[in-house]
């Protein structure tokens, strides 16, 4: 397959792989050579009529544009303006319950939570101790390794297994892992209590089997503050204190450190039903096939999610703008519908009060891949979500609360958004990519590609190859083997960002710095 034309109505096709003059397109002959991911004309398009994509218009064109031309971010530009005024109009598709339940292997806690790794994360309050908090967790991994139990913190149980090593006979702690950030200090309003609500989710979320949170003692995120808004823990397994209140910050977090270990390294999978999971859904550097081959595989797992009684989440809010009422038609009532339209527009404000433009969000390596308009984008993005009912809508910092599909506030920068979907309580994001990254959050972070060529290229970034649909495997086949991809690395396999040791986290800032 050489190219695709997604919609009858549509009036553009998008090459699969590079197109030259001269070959025939839908019946119309090329009079230029068409990059993969790129649009090809199929019928003249006038200055100022609409391009037809996913059978919806995604722009104009500037300039007359012949059939069997190329149009691009040069000659197409978006429709979309200002602020919008919506109304409800039902289109709810119920997925049916699955008859064959499934499970993976997990850790469940004492909240009833279901983790997908058993970790310990350290935790600064301010960014004055992120150099205290990395000494300790590898000072840590120093005592770790010479009592030889490197392996514990580079391979998780699932592998130990497949290895031939019981899990049983050692540690299941996978990682130990400090996160530094900028904040905790000279914030005011929302943007404090963006880092304090941040950091209180990770300290709840059940990925890590323990939690030392490490503060300097005259920040802002102070730390009896801090503790009230965390709430009752278990204090075996979450610890804090403050270094200007010890005499040797370093031995004081190691001691810490010891005693959470030896209560996590005591844990074990469980099998979970699927219901369990809460799986967040991401794009980036995405191109002109993101919307044809690896969206709409996670738009189809997305759906199995749901039909398994489990969690999907749904963010990047602008790069939802232009898709926005295909979302809003599916929520599941008036007051959810009222929640998503506050959701956009209050992303909208956001932008006009900084002086930004709206509608000007696709990066150069976006229109470097095919991508030409926010409508285009967006149209392709919210695919990852499948045809379920949104049944939630939660701010930015607000932990899940609803099983099905939900929408989470948050800006579509990488880390930024899969941070905010790791503090949702998402176990895992799944991130589609046409151009390739390898970072990570502090959840597992898995890539999926959506060409072949960036599959093998970047072997050591990508985890799934969805560039497959382009070459003629069914969805239905590429389908059955994500799952058990996804499946493998809930109940404990490495993703690339964890094969590397890129984990990281970002919060959201609007406001001043003191």
């Amino acid at each position: 397959m050489k190219y695709i034309k997604i919609n009858p109505d549509d009036n553009v096709a998008v090459a699969l792989q590079d197109l030259q003059a001269g070959e025939v397109v839908e019946g119309v002959k090329l009079l230029c050579d068409i990059p993969r991911g790129h649009k090809i004309v199929l019928q003249d398009l006038a200055e100022g009529q609409n391009v037809i994509k996913y059978g919806f218009p995604i722009g104009h064109v500037t300039r007359n544009a012949p059939a069997g031309t190329m149009v691009d971010h040069s000659c197409v530009k978006t429709n979309l303006e200002g602020l919008l005024d919506y109304s409800y109009s039902p289109a709810l598709v119920e997925i049916e319950p699955a008859s064959t339940k499934r499970t993976f292997r997990g850790f469940r806690r004492a909240d009833g939570q279901v983790g997908i790794r058993n970790q310990i994360w350290v935790i600064p309050t301010v960014g004055c101790v992120n150099g205290i908090c990395q000494q300790i967790v590898e000072r840590f991994k120093q005592e770790l390794a010479a009592k030889g139990e490197v392996p514990l913190s580079d391979f998780g149980p699932y592998e130990q297994e497949r290895r031939g090593t019981s899990p049983e006979a050692k540690s299941s702690v996978d990682a130990i892992v400090a996160f530094p950030h900028n904040y905790g200090c000279s914030q005011l309003g929302g943007d404090h209590e963006n880092t304090r609500t941040v950091l209180a989710d990770m300290v709840h979320h059940p990925n890590a089997g323990g939690v030392l949170v490490v503060s300097l003692g005259c920040e802002n995120n102070q730390l009896d503050a801090f503790r009230e808004l965390v709430g009752p823990v278990d204090e075996a397994r979450v610890r804090m204190f403050a270094t200007q209140k010890v005499d040797d910050e370093v031995e004081y977090g190691l001691q810490q450190l010891r005693e959470i270990y030896a209560v996590c390294s005591k844990d074990r999978r469980e099998d979970v039903p699927v219901s369990e999971l809460r799986v967040g859904l991401k794009c980036g550097g995405s191109d002109g096939l993101s919307g044809i081959t690896a969206n709409p595989l996670l738009g189809v797992f997305s759906d199995w999610i749901v039909a398994q009684g489990g969690t999907t989440v749904l963010t990047e809010v602008p790069e939802m703008f232009g898709a926005e009422t295909i979302l809003m038609n599916r929520c599941q009532d008036k007051a959810t519908f009222d929640k998503t339209v506050a959701l956009i527009n209050d992303f909208k404000d956001y932008f006009i009060k900084q002086g930004m433009p709206v509608y000007e969000n696709p990066s150069p390596g976006n229109k470097a891949g095919g991508i030409s308009t926010l409508e285009e984008k967006s149209l392709g993005c919210t695919q990852k979500c499948g045809k379920s009912i949104v049944r939630g809508v939660l701010k930015y910092g607000e932990r899940l609360s609803v099983k099905g599909l939900n929408l989470l506030s948050a800006p579509g920068n990488d880390l930024v958004a899969s941070t905010a979907l790791g503090a949702s309580g998402c176990q895992i994001v799944l991130f589609t990519t046409g151009r390739g990254t390898p970072f990570g959050s502090f959840v597992p972070t898995m890539k999926i590609s959506t060409n072949t060529p960036l599959f093998e290229a970047k072997p050591g970034w990508i985890d799934f190859n969805a560039g497959v649909l382009a070459q003629d495997e069914s969805m239905d086949s590429v389908a059955a083997r994500f799952i058990e991809t996804v499946l493998a690395a809930a109940s404990g396999e490495r993703v690339r960002n964890e094969a590397n040791g890129y984990r990281e986290i970002a919060i959201f800032k609007s406001g001043v710095t003191l």
